[in-house]
């Protein structure tokens, strides 16, 4: 899971609740001080949040941009049923398309143009949310896939995934949390350790999350569907950026790079980062979309 650096919002962010034609979704929201250049709607990954973009509000509003990250369906503070169908690819990414439509409805005239981004498990909604869009014009300008892959997570990653998806029916979420905690510890300093305030955000985030949707989009992960070249389709309308760290756990980089390839996208590789640039190093991630966006 993607771990944010801090959890203190920048002095142009607020939390809110961003009401759409398919439901409430919790968000963060970051504003410009001055002309609104652009928008953008990042989308975060399996067990993740709209905290895991929170260290590239402040560097993406300062350049011009309304930034809004929200908690996907079944995540942290927007919840969910307990109703398989609604946390199908599909379903989350009609939910993409029901936020876009709301965040360019609230811009109004001059609002600029909206980007699309998905980390992770969100990059195959993003995907999704595209290839549902029809044929008439596409609501965004551009589409950005941050560590994500063009199908399932690799076979050590889908092992760990399936095991959890197993676990789920017969253990709470905080004793799972327990497990995963003492597994952290047995593997030793895999990641930087959090400070304790982002560790009980964490915990917080882990318990919030709905069974059913970790289960369901669990399972779309270890056997989702290639479907590079659909999306390949809508290049001439959507430009793409395929941005990564120089490691990944979850789709090997070299992967990522031939889905690039095979998009005809813009790709970045963020030195010194893996699964997760955004909170790992976002000034230059910040940096790399500023310049795909312009």
């Amino acid at each position: 899971m993607s771990t944010p650096p801090f959890l203190t919002l920048p002095s142009c962010a607020r939390a809110l609740r961003i009401a759409t034609a398919r439901g409430e979704f919790a968000a963060l929201r970051a504003e410009p001080a001055g002309e609104v250049r652009g928008a953008a709607l990042l989308v975060p990954g399996f067990t993740g949040s709209k905290e895991d973009f929170i260290a590239l509000l402040e560097p993406l509003a300062a350049a011009g941009h309304r930034v809004t990250a929200v908690d996907q369906r079944g995540q942290y503070e927007t919840g969910g049923p307990d109703d398989p169908a609604v946390y199908a690819v599909s379903a989350l990414g009609a939910d993409v398309r029901a936020l876009s439509a709301a965040l360019l409805a609230e811009g109004g005239p001059g609002g600029g143009p909206l980007h699309l981004l998905g980390h992770s498990f969100g990059g195959q909604v993003a995907r999704e949310a595209v290839l549902g869009a029809g044929a008439g014009p596409l609501p965004w300008r551009s589409l950005t896939l941050m560590s994500t892959g063009p199908g399932p997570i690799e076979p050590g990653e889908a092992a760990r995934t399936k095991l959890l998806i197993d676990v789920l029916p017969t253990m709470s979420l905080e004793e799972i949390w327990q497990v995963l905690q003492q597994l952290e510890e047995g593997a030793g300093d895999r990641e930087r350790r959090p400070s304790a305030e982002v560790a009980e955000f964490l915990h917080r985030r882990w318990v919030a999350n709905v069974p059913q949707a970790l289960s369901t989009t669990g399972a779309h992960l270890i056997s989702a569907p290639d479907r590079v070249d659909e999306l390949a389709a809508t290049a001439a309308v959507l430009p793409a950026l395929v941005l990564s760290g120089v490691r990944d756990y979850a789709w090997p980089v070299p992967e990522q790079t031939r889905m690039a390839e095979r998009l005809g996208a813009r790709r970045v590789v963020v030195e010194d980062a893996g699964h997760s640039p955004n909170a790992e190093r976002p000034a230059a991630t910040a940096e790399a979309l500023l310049d795909f966006w312009a």
